[in-house]
């Protein structure tokens, strides 16, 4: 089943315990963040310390209702541009609490090696997130299937990750 609008937005925001997520890309294109991707180029940057906005309010919610949300971002050295605008934001996340850890496969095998992008929520309930060859999302699909699988998936990406700041601080895991 696909999912888009309110069906999407409900997935996201009526989770009971959990929502997760695995990115695989270098770079995503999101119409949406096109003008702040500009900026970050030209030399603009946010600080993490007083950055806020929706997603970090909703974070605060959250985190209020007893509830996490995390992700781990494959990455190989050097970041792309995008990966660099997005660890801009990842920081001003984490602060907020999303747990968010890097799998850096630079210099070792990729142990999620041809496993797309998904969120899993609830442990249960997976979307698969299907994109282009240039980052672009083509659609969101509600899975039909067994979540033990995807439950592997980020058993081994949180297991083979770092936290983010610790990465960025120079903790990367060879």
């Amino acid at each position: 089943m696909l999912l888009d609008g309110e069906s999407w937005r409900s997935m996201v925001r009526d989770f009971t315990s959990e929502a997760w997520r695995l990115e695989t890309l270098p770079f995503y294109r999101v119409p949406s963040e096109d003008g702040d991707l500009r900026d970050f180029l030209t030399g603009h940057r946010i600080d993490p310390l007083t950055y806020s906005s929706p997603y970090t309010d909703g974070l605060a919610r959250v985190r209020a209702a007893g509830k996490t949300k995390g992700r781990v971002h494959v990455v190989t050295r050097p970041l792309t541009n995008y990966l660099r605008f997005e660890f801009m934001y990842y920081e001003a996340h984490s602060r907020a609490g999303d747990d968010i850890r890097i799998l850096d496969v630079t210099d070792r095998e990729n142990p999620l090696d041809g496993v797309q992008d998904f969120w899993i929520f609830d442990g249960q309930h997976v979307v698969l997130m299907n994109y282009a060859a240039d980052g672009t999302q083509i659609d969101r699909e509600l899975i039909d299937a067994d979540p033990e699988p995807y439950l592997e998936y980020q058993r081994i990406a949180v297991a083979e990750s770092v936290p983010f700041q610790e990465y960025v601080n120079g903790g990367h895991r060879a």
